[in-house]
This record gives structure tokens, sequence and C-alpha cells, in this order.
């Protein structure tokens, strides 16, 4: 890593086949440094204080104290730590708690070293660390969650269209948390999985501009990546998939 220091990763499992399995291929990667292993969130939450890794990979499924809550618990005292969770399945109904929750990645167990090796650096860096699986199943509850919001009896304003409104939106057409119309379709162009610079081609404006308009949606929705963007996206009803 061109004499950089290796980023320290902590792994909590309570399968023991998985667990020494994770920590054995983690030790064959380039630039990382395994600092303990955990059984269970309790576990996990203790190491993490004796330890302060750079990044957790947590699985969800645990006894004493689940993923979800471990991970709340390590952001609020370690805000420092990233944490990519671990799971059997993509469409585990702990996805959206544990991006709640402060989880900047979202594997499946699937998941090769390489992929493995790329969610670490991705929310090192500060990026969200998905998988394409993941990626996939946000955008099928985004596109659910526009659907339900158009049923007869669902609240006012769900339209599942970019300036759409969602729970506790306010009045209908009215954006939550001051967002513009513009700063709407940016945040549903997020939510489908575009980069910066895809969202400037469909929105014909530079990169720059893009920029400007995420800061300032990140700012005034106050969250913190794309992942929990995205997230936000699902839970206001803004998405573009039912245009």
């Amino acid at each position: 890593m061109n004499g950089a220091s290796p980023t320290r990763v902590l792994v909590a499992d309570d399968q023991t086949v998985v667990r020494e399995g994770i920590v054995m291929l983690l030790g064959l990667l380039p630039g990382i440094e395994v600092v303990g292993a955990a059984a269970d969130g309790e576990e996990a939450v203790a190491l993490v204080e004796r330890h302060r890794p750079d990044v957790v990979l947590m699985d969800l499924r645990m006894p004493r104290c689940d993923g979800v809550e471990a991970t709340r618990r390590i952001r609020a005292a370690h805000p420092e730590t990233e944490v990519v969770v671990l799971t059997t399945y993509a469409d585990d109904d702990s996805l959206f708690p544990a991006l709640q929750a402060g989880a900047r990645g979202y594997l499946t167990k699937d998941a090769g070293g390489e992929e493995i090796a790329r969610a670490v650096a991705d929310v090192r860096s500060g990026a969200a660390g998905l998988s394409p699986q993941v990626q996939l199943r946000l955008l099928e509850r985004l596109a659910d969650g526009a659907a339900q919001a158009t049923e007869p009896g669902a609240a006012p304003g769900g339209t599942g269209r970019p300036g759409a409104t969602g729970p506790g939106a306010g009045r209908p057409g009215e954006l939550p948390d001051g967002l513009t119309a513009r700063e709407a379709e940016v945040l549903a162009l997020i939510a489908e999985g575009l980069s910066n610079t895809e969202i400037a081609r469909r929105l014909f404006v530079s990169p720059a501009t893009v920029k400007t308009h995420i800061n300032n949606l990140f700012a005034k929705t106050a969250v913190r990546d794309r992942a929990q963007a995205v997230a936000y996206a699902f839970r206001h009803g803004i998405t573009g998939t039912q245009q």
C-alpha cells in the first residue's frame, strides 16, 4: 500500500468456521491487519473498545447482541470505526436497520477476497461498500416502497418520483428537510446506483454541479454517505424507478 499503514480489521461472526475462514482470507490480503475476532456482538463491542480497529466486518445474526445493535453501539462510541455488515442473504430483513444503525458497507458471505478488500477500502476512504447483490436489493426495496406509496390509502405525496414526499414529509408536493426539486432528483439517481459522472450526464450538468447538489442534500438530510442516502430515499419515497 505504498508504505501506508495497514487497515486494522476486526471480524465478528458467531460461526467458528466462518469467522476463522474470514480471518484466514483477510490474512492473505495486502494492506489489511486482523486485530481481533469476536463470537458475538457483545464481544465485538468490547474488542472495538480495546483495539480501536479501522473497520469491523460484522455478522448480523449473533447471540447476546445482534449485528445491528452492535453496529449502533460501536458507531455511537467510536464513530471513527466503520462497519461492513456480513450476511448470508442479500434480502436479509436487517439490511435497512443495519444501514440506519451506521453500517457503511454490506456484503453477502459468498463475497470473495477481492470484493471484501474493496469494501474495506471503500468504507475507510469515506465511500459506501455495497456488493452488487445488495445494491440490487436496495433498488428493489426502493421500487417496492414507491409502489406501496401509490396504492389507495397511502400517505399523500408518495408518488415514487423525484420530488415526491414520503412518510412525515408534510403537505402533498412538499419535500422533506427543505430539499429542492433538483436535490431530490439527484437523490433519486443516487438511489438508482448512478455515479456523479453518470448523474451529470443524465441531468446535462457538470460533475461539479452534481457534487454541489450532493453536498447540499447530505447536509439537509444529515446523511453521511451514499448508503445512508439510499436508505433516506427509501424512507421518504424519493425514487425515480416509477417515472
